[in-house]
């Protein structure tokens, strides 16, 4: 039987497309379906390593884990990494394929297609449903002619769609009808009907606009969903989402982590912002590193070079020699793992024109960055007490030094990753995602004198997944949804 298929495609960045299509994943695997998540073209520092051993979107990680099957590259063929204003690395099913300036990707996008429409073939292959997210707007017309992410791909691959706006942020009938207005007669075929997302408050009083949206632009409703409140809890793929997580906590240990501009896998974090011993500090330039901090974390970033001089400008370097000499502690993770060093050396020119810069020097390592990417799950244990963990690799670059004799996680293959300080009050490491394993998230968080909960985090996901899918049985015409997938 052949896989049936359909779309999500959004008004907008940012109106929940993703939360809806794990949601719907959530949902329809329940009813026993093999259901497959699919994006063709993501833009995101937040990736995540598969088990085919390359790397997707992080919210087609979370899809797939809400349908309950193993992550593919070909779960998103095309992932597109910033590392500047205008440039991009560019990821095709799962490998790195250099980078290209924004004008340039788009002459690209007729080539990168037949990469999409043969990873969606594959996927198709083994699913009885598979759910595709879109990327942006629907309305991007003035990109139309190359797109390989929204209708560009559903006319290609001859797949209905589903319209999300986002009631939110305000004018969602305009936001709707308004798409309706200014995509092709040939595109406004490809659309079945609509979904709003987000609402608050008393349903009965939007009935009209839902009424308005349909007579205006001919599409049927699928349902007016009601804000999602857990939402906070599952990983966001979007750096938007971190303007909105400003810590409110009166918890009594405070980390925070340094907001770089080219900020990636910010996912890491979102275990020790559940832990209720903890305030999570999201700092932003132009804001100091708070003094009260027993933390200070620099997460991993896409381009480690411009975020260092970036760290600079922000004054960070000065707070966090500061912080040191106060006797707080320091965690650099990857790419902030690789600004703790004395040097960063990056002869091939991987991050822009060759250089060599200096690093931090909160650490006695150099890291030179070299071509090829470490992508790979790995397991292990953290060295001072067994505990065990399991992440992720996800870097260009090799780092060594004095410090790396003080290692702190041993692997299972046999390798070490990471150095401590001599007043071992700062730590770096490469592996991504381990404060999700509870007993891990402790043994770190003792390290710096806090208390952790009974929180079983992994759960907490899965059961917040099946909460959103409830969520979308009530208010969504899933059945209805389910019919128009061809």
């Amino acid at each position: 039987m052949t896989a049936r298929a359909l779309m999500i495609q959004g008004t907008g960045s940012d109106v929940g497309k993703s939360l809806i299509v794990a949601g719907l994943c959530r949902v329809f695997a329940r009813r026993g379906l093999k259901v497959m998540p699919f994006k063709p073209q993501n833009m995101s520092n937040n990736a995540a390593v598969t088990a085919d051993g390359g790397e997707i979107g992080r919210a087609q990680a979370l899809q797939a884990r809400a349908a309950g099957v193993a992550t593919s590259v070909h779960m998103n063929p095309v992932l597109l990494k910033p590392q500047s204003e205008i440039g991009s690395q560019i990821v095709v099913q799962g490998k790195v394929q250099g980078t290209a300036k924004a004008r340039d990707y788009q002459a690209l996008k007729p080539k990168l297609l037949e990469a999409v429409l043969e990873s969606f073939s594959l996927i198709k292959r083994d699913a009885d449903l598979v759910l595709i997210e879109g990327a942006g707007s629907a309305a991007e017309v003035n990109l139309r002619a190359n797109d390989i992410a929204n209708m560009g791909f559903a006319r290609a691959a001859d797949v209905p769609v589903v319209l999300l706006g986002d009631i939110d942020r305000g004018g969602v009938i305009a936001q709707i009808v308004g798409t309706r207005a200014v995509i092709d007669e040939a595109d406004v075929a490809m659309i079945k009907g609509f979904l709003v997302n987000r609402f608050r408050g008393d349903a009965s009083l939007f009935e009209e606009g839902m009424r308005i949206i349909a007579e205006k632009s001919g599409w049927p409703s699928y349902g007016l969903i009601p804000h999602f409140r857990d939402a906070f809890r599952l990983p966001a793929e979007d750096a938007v989402a971190l303007d909105r997580r400003r810590a409110s906590s009166d918890a009594p240990i405070t980390i925070a982590v340094l907001q770089l501009p080219r900020i990636s896998n910010f996912d890491d974090f979102d275990p020790l912002a559940a832990e209720p011993s903890v305030k999570l500090m999201m700092v932003k330039r132009g804001e100091a590193i708070p003094a009260d901090a027993s933390l200070v974390i620099i997460p991993g970033s896409k381009a480690t070079i411009a975020d260092l001089a970036a760290l600079r400008e922000a004054g960070w370097d000065i707070d966090l020699r500061a912080h040191v000499r106060r006797g707080g502690k320091v965690l650099g993770l990857c790419g902030g793992y690789q600004m703790l060093g004395t040097m960063i050396d990056d002869p091939h020119g991987i991050e822009g024109p060759a250089s060599r810069v200096e690093g931090l020097g909160l650490l006695d390592i150099e890291t030179v960055m070299a071509p090829k990417k470490t992508l790979l799950s790995v397991t292990g244990l953290l060295i001072e007490n067994q505990s065990r963990f399991h992440g992720y690799e996800m870097h260009i670059g090799v780092t060594n030094g004095a410090d790396c004799e003080r290692p702190l996680l041993y692997f299972d293959d046999g390798r070490v990753d990471g150095a401590t300080s001599k007043n071992h009050l700062v730590r770096g490491i490469y592996v991504h995602g381990i404060f999700a394993d509870d007993q891990q998230r402790a043994s770190w968080l003792e390290w710096i004198g806090a208390d952790s909960s009974s929180l079983a985090f992994e759960t907490m996901i899965d059961a917040t997944l099946d909460a959103l899918a409830d969520h979308l049985e009530a208010h969504v015409d899933c059945d209805g949804l389910l019919k128009l997938a061809r």
